[in-house]
């Protein structure tokens, strides 16, 4: 039953393992993990499946991914003249992507130009995130840029998708505006129900006696917020990642003063990327289809004519950063 959790848990050991004795590869370990996915998954040597217990943990560990991304947002640094570029670099990637797709249908190669627009603009965050903390460059003021800018690519193109084709209800593009704004009052209502409850003197006494024991209790109540924003957000037809980003960003938003609990984002982390994040990249590979990839020769000529629609979408508007980051920004 957990034979192939136990080939996925080898392979998120074995990826980041070997690349350890070849410290000069610039290669990120998610990469090699997602490969290592497709050569042992069913599109390569059939070793492995993505089947209930692998499904479950790979999507505990996205959710964890973006959870500890929305956890590394400096709030104090996202103010201002940041979020202004970054909503407008964002911006100016819709309008090229918008008409890229019309081009695109012009030529009969897509039906939807927004879709193929809300496409080109999304960022995986998910992705974005470790090579930034692999390379020890989020904390630096380009990394928060980054983070800052892929954040409002991924749920910009989230809640498009959400709004204009979700498959999961027929409620109207209204109606589901109505339900965005009554999950982000929920968050609001939870921060602001944590912020009350930690000026308690007694329930930080509790806190501080048992956050380094085995119960762990500041780590179980951030899973605990995580799990419950992940599945209210699937709840309500919203992709899931939305709910674990927005846990991670208001624990990030409450949790300033890290003096009584200076070890806590390290715990999370280490549940993380110890457990849980490894096996949904190594079952990204599991579940890529390169059949389908190669399935025509027409299919395949469209991939460099895609990766230029994405470079265009998405390299264009970094010219909005230039003022910010200079040109050898790195």
């Amino acid at each position: 039953m957990l034979t192939n959790l136990l080939i996925v848990v080898a392979a998120g050991l074995l990826a980041p393992l070997a690349l350890g004795f070849f410290p000069r590869v610039r290669l990120p370990a998610i990469v090699l993990e997602i490969l290592l996915g497709i050569v042992i998954g069913p599109s390569g040597l059939g070793w492995a499946k993505p089947d209930a217990a692998v499904s479950i943990l790979a999507l505990v560990g996205l959710a964890f991914l973006l959870f500890l991304s929305g956890l590394e947002i400096d709030v104090d640094r996202l103010r201002g003249r940041i979020v202004t570029l970054t909503a407008l670099g964002f911006a100016v990637s819709f309008v090229i992507a918008i008409v890229i797709g019309i081009g695109l249908r012009a030529g009969g190669l897509v039906k939807s130009p927004l879709f193929v627009a809300i496409v080109l603009v999304a960022t995986s965050l998910g992705v974005v995130f470790p090579v930034l903390k692999d390379s020890h460059t989020i904390d630096s003021s380009l990394g928060q840029l980054v983070i800052a800018a892929a954040s409002i690519a991924e749920f910009g193109s989230i809640i498009l998708l959400s709004l204009f084709f979700s498959g999961k209800s027929s409620t109207s593009t209204a109606g589901r505006l109505i339900l965005l704004g009554i999950f982000a009052l929920v968050v609001v209502l939870a921060g602001a129900g944590i912020a009350s409850a930690e000026r308690s003197m007694s329930l930080s006494r509790v806190l501080r006696r048992l956050q380094d024991t085995t119960a762990q209790i500041r780590v179980r109540a951030a899973f605990l917020l995580m799990i419950g924003f992940t599945a209210l957000a699937d709840r309500v037809g919203f992709a899931t990642i939305l709910g674990a980003f927005a846990a991670g960003a208001l624990v990030s938003l409450l949790d300033r003063d890290q003096t009584t609990h200076p070890q806590f984002r390290v715990k999370l982390e280490a549940a993380g990327f110890g457990i849980f994040i490894p096996v949904f990249f190594v079952t990204s590979g599991l579940r890529f289809d390169v059949s389908a990839l190669f399935a025509s020769g027409l299919t395949i000529a469209r991939v460099p004519l895609f990766l230029l629609a994405i470079l265009l979408a998405r390299g264009l508007p970094a010219l909005v950063y230039i003022r910010t980051v200079g040109l050898s920004a790195r």
